[in-house]
């Protein structure tokens, strides 16, 4: 009988560790998103995001529903008719199409910025985007998430273990004067903000400011 609870104990403590460890993956990665979020929604107005790969494709196929999904309703009324316009122009003098299609491409990423509550700040060339978001586009074009749940748990774990020896260092010699408790202080506050950014994320929602458009 103890043999079998024994047992029983061991297979539950695993399935729990397991379920822990699985959760705080799928944790970290979208404490990760939320991080990339609140720095300015960096890859919408580059060459080589998916607003301007959807536009794109859209004068190409004479097909504005394909951009339609990056603006609100309300905001069709401005894209529609410019659509139809820079389209009548494609096969026309190059240089007028060429103003004409960037003018079409400012106008729906400024409208999509808007959607995020984000600035507009101009169109970006092609490579501008992080290094996570190309990553995040690269596992939806390939339906396969693992390569970004590995890299941004792995290095989110390196962060926390890192501000966390870092208070804890700074811990034990915070008395000794004010500069190195000045110096535990500021060790205390990014690694507590951290994790309370974290905390806020689990009892709440990730949400662009002003609006609740679909998220990317």
């Amino acid at each position: 009988m103890k043999t079998q609870v024994k047992k029983e104990i061991r297979t539950n403590s695993k399935g729990i560790a397991r379920s822990v460890k699985l959760n705080m993956r799928a944790l970290l990665l979208i404490f990760a998103f939320m991080l990339t979020s609140i720095t300015g929604f960096a890859h919408c107005d580059s060459y080589d995001g998916p607003v301007i790969k959807d536009a794109l494709k859209a004068l190409d196929k004479n097909n504005v529903q394909l951009v339609l999904k990056w603006i609100e309703p309300q905001q069709e009324k401005e894209i529609i008719p410019l659509f139809n316009k820079t389209y009548q122009l494609k096969n026309g003098d190059k240089e007028v199409y060429s103003i004409v299609e960037k003018h079409f491409l400012e106008t729906l990423v400024r409208l999509h910025r808007e959607t995020e509550g984000a600035p507009y700040t101009g169109l970006k060339p092609a490579g501008s985007m992080t290094p996570l978001v190309e990553m995040a586009d690269n596992s939806i074009a390939s339906d396969n998430v693992e390569v970004v749940v590995t890299t941004v748990t792995t290095h989110l774990e390196q962060i926390l273990r890192d501000r966390y020896a870092t208070v804890a260092k700074r811990n034990k010699t915070k008395d000794n004067s004010v500069k190195e408790g000045r110096a535990y202080v500021e060790a205390y506050v990014e690694y507590t903000h951290t994790l309370e950014a974290l905390e806020h994320l689990l009892h709440g929602t990730i949400s662009h400011s002003g609006s609740d458009h679909a998220q990317h």
